[in-house]
């Protein structure tokens, strides 16, 4: 008769098995996209017999949207975090430009999945992944906006159109890792060296410290707030260069 630690112990191993299967999904998915993976590779890598995958995702494509659940768990709850009404609205803004920096400086697999599934939409091709836009980014966008609103009406921020700000805040951030190899060989000089990273980390949240709030003063010191309480994540800038030129 099975005993009840037994029962404990195969779940345990059940657990641990799909959470291999998924964390190797999650790199084979990033580096190759849906159609380039192979589940062979996946589950040489995760030590798993590939029926399990099988069993446990039903499809590839079943196994590629738990990869995108799971890698995006812990990026929506840091960004949830960052948009917590306890602060002021224009601290939320401030908070959600440093995270939305270290989320592309630290995060590449779900910045590679990301941007997999931007392309994927833009040429229609649509699977149940798809809905991951509506899970993940919606309810951001909704508070990012509405951060905005309330932040003008409360006089704190200038007034402004609320989906502009948010372009200019992440596409800020997004412009200096994509043009970072340019910028490296036109001006010879190291973007992701990590004191370089921190200066521009540093001069993005300057940036709109400045520009959004009515009273600069106020903005220069949720800038020194927000920097000293969410500090710089360690990085290595060889990783980085791998990553992005």
């Amino acid at each position: 008769m099975t005993n009840s630690k037994t029962i404990s112990t195969n779940s345990s191993r059940a657990e641990q098995t799909r959470a291999a299967i998924l964390k190797a999904a999650i790199r084979e998915f990033g580096a190759h996209g849906l159609s380039g993976a192979r589940i062979d590779a996946i589950a040489q890598a995760a030590s798993a017999n590939k029926a399990l995958l099988y069993y446990y995702f039903k499809n590839k494509e079943g196994l590629y949207s738990a990869a995108i659940e799971s890698v995006s768990a812990e990026v929506v709850h840091n960004a949830l975090a960052a948009l917590d009404p306890k602060y002021s609205p224009g601290e939320r803004l401030l908070r959600c430009a440093l995270n939305h920096f270290d989320r592309i400086l630290t995060k590449h697999e779900f910045q590679s999945l990301l941007q997999q599934e931007m392309v994927r939409v833009q040429r229609n091709e649509h699977h149940g992944e798809t809905a991951f836009f509506q899970s993940t980014f919606r309810p951001l966008m909704e508070r990012l906006l509405s951060a905005v609103e309330e932040g003008v009406r409360a006089g704190e921020l200038c007034k402004a159109e609320p989906m502009q700000v948010v372009y200019a805040i992440f596409g800020t951030n997004v412009f200096y890792f994509l043009s970072a190899p340019m910028v490296a060989t036109a001006l010879g000089i190291e973007p992701f060296h990590p004191q370089a990273l921190e200066a521009r980390r540093r001069g993005a949240v300057q940036l709109w410290g400045n520009a959004l709030f009515v009273d600069r003063a106020h903005g220069a010191k949720l800038v020194q707030k927000v920097l000293r309480q969410m500090p710089m994540p360690e990085v290595k800038d060889f990783q980085l260069r791998r990553k992005f030129a």
